[in-house]
Formats: structure tokens, sequence, C-alpha cells
């Protein structure tokens, strides 16, 4: 039965979800029409395509997860169905987190100004580097999501009936879990550090910039590409945090699934995906051009 708890967290995680859905679908577009009428696409628009793309796989996975859950437990909790739906969860939350760790590293490196010679040979040879940047976040997220179906396996206690068919959700305090830490511990600190690293070096970019910047009356475009870069990295860096809270936080409260803390958390895990890439479309003027006629066209019609 649904109970009221169930009912309007469905509601809010739906409603967050398809938000997220609509604005990650528009990215997608924008950047495959483009790449359609032009034949390539620059480095920022691959990351920005594959983010997009990663983050649509993530809210589909994780409201369809939430949905079964809610509604028909006994649907989900079926081997292999939880297996494969906490592996492809997995996948697309770390391909998520590296893709915008990979996009961090990419703002610092085109727009910070070092004359250091490694520094310089990163930013020539950038434009290069990203596909095998993006290439390796997904193969290593295609591992830690195959290593989390795997390991699911073997956390969920089987049934008496011995035929495979219902799973308890019911873990068991083994070697598994430090395994488990070990692996999201890794994931959360190399993005982290992808995330921090270009913050503070693009801080301190701008810093020098602004001193040694003469005052003159027109508008310094170099200090508006620092500002848009920092806002995209600042909202990634607070994303990070909710996660890896959000972890720490639902491991401590895993037996009171209707826990209001547990309900805050949902909340602000399913509408960062789609913050986060509005804040996004709003720092590229591609995008943010093509959405502001869209809005025009809809208002005049």
């Amino acid at each position: 039965n649904l109970t009221s708890y169930g009912a309007t967290a469905l509601a809010i995680i739906t409603f967050e979800a398809f938000s997220g859905l609509w604005i990650n679908a528009f990215i997608i577009y924008v950047l495959c029409m483009g790449w359609f009428k032009k034949k390539t696409l620059n480095s920022n628009e691959k990351i920005l395509l594959l983010l997009g793309c990663s983050r649509f796989c993530y809210l589909c996975i994780s409201w369809v997860y939430s949905f079964l859950s809610i509604i028909y437990p006994h649907h989900i909790f079926v081997y292999p169905r939880l297996q494969l739906a906490e592996g492809a969860h997995s996948f697309s939350d770390f391909s998520n987190l590296w893709v915008s760790a990979c996009l961090c590293i990419f703002y610092c490196i085109k727009i910070a100004n070092f004359r250091n010679s490694f520094f310089i040979y990163l930013k020539v040879r950038i434009d290069r580097m990203v596909p095998w940047l993006l290439l390796l976040s997904v193969l290593f997220s295609l591992v830690i999501g195959i290593l989390f179906y795997v390991i699911s396996d073997k956390l969920h206690c089987k049934n008496s009936t011995g035929q495979r068919s219902l799973w308890e959700v019911k873990y068991k305090k083994n070697d598994h879990f430090f395994l488990i830490y070990f692996i999201i511990g890794f994931v959360f600190a190399t993005s982290f550090m992808g995330v921090i690293f270009p913050a503070l070096l693009l801080l301190f970019s701008l810093w020098r910039h602004k001193r040694n910047m003469q005052t003159n009356s027109m508008k310094d475009l170099s200090m508006d590409a620092h500002i848009r870069a920092m806002k995209s990295i600042l909202s990634f860096f607070v994303m990070y945090n909710i996660n890896i809270i959000s972890f720490i936080v639902t491991t401590i409260y895993s037996t009171d699934g209707e826990h209001p803390i547990i309900f805050l958390l949902y909340v602000f895990l399913y509408a960062f995906p789609g913050v986060h890439s509005l804040i996004l479309i709003f720092s590229n003027p591609k995008l943010k051009n093509t959405l502001l006629r869209i809005l025009l066209c809809v208002k005049c019609k």
C-alpha cells in the first residue's frame, strides 16, 4: 500500500527528475544539432554532451528505481533486477562525477594564465587530451558499475526458497563493505581533487589577473571568462559535497527508509543534476541564446 510519505516522496522525485531530464535533453539536442550542422564539436561541447547524456541516464535509472521501490517493491527486489539497477545506477552516477571533474579541469587549463612550461604544454595539448579523458572516465565508471553488480550479488541474502527469485534487501556486515567504501571513497576523492585544484588555480589566476590589470573603461573578457568558469566549478563543488554527505547519512540511517533526513537528501540529489545543468546552460553563450530564443517563441505564441 502506498503511504502518504511514499506518495509525497514520489511526487517530488518525479517533478525534479523530469525537470532535470528536460534540461539535460535540451543540452543534448542543441549540441547534437550543432554537431550535425558543423560536422564537428569543440572540446567544451564534447564534455557538455557526454555530461548531459550521463545525467539523463542517471535521472532515468534513479527515477525508475525509486518508482518501483515505492510502488512495486516486489518487482525490483528480484534477481537480477536489483543487481542490474545498482550496477547501472553506479555507472551513471560515477561517470557524472568524473565527467564533471573533466569539465572543471578543462576550464582551468583553458582559462587560467600561468607561465609554467608544463601548464603551457597542457594548454596546447588539452583539446587532444579531452577525448581520452572522457573515454577513461566512461571506462572507469563501467568497471565500477560491474564491480557494484558483483558486490551487490554477494551482499544480498537469498531467501529460503533457494530459487533466486525474491531477494531480501538486507546487507551482511562482511568484508565486502570495506570494498564498497574504498571504491566510493576513491571516486569521491578523485573527483574532489579534479574540482578543488582547478578552483584554487582559477582563484589564484583571477586574483593575479585582477592585480595586474590596468584600469580602463573597456570590458575585460578574461575576467568574465574566469568568473563564468568559477561559477560552474563552485556549483559542482556544492554538488560533490551533497553527494558525499548523502552517502554518509544514508549509511547511518539505512535502517529507517522514511527518516526525514533521508527524504531531504533525496530532494537535493534529484534537484542538482538539473540545477547544475541549468547553470552550465547560462554559462554557455550558445546554449543560453538558444534557450532564450525558444522561451521568446513560446511567449509570443
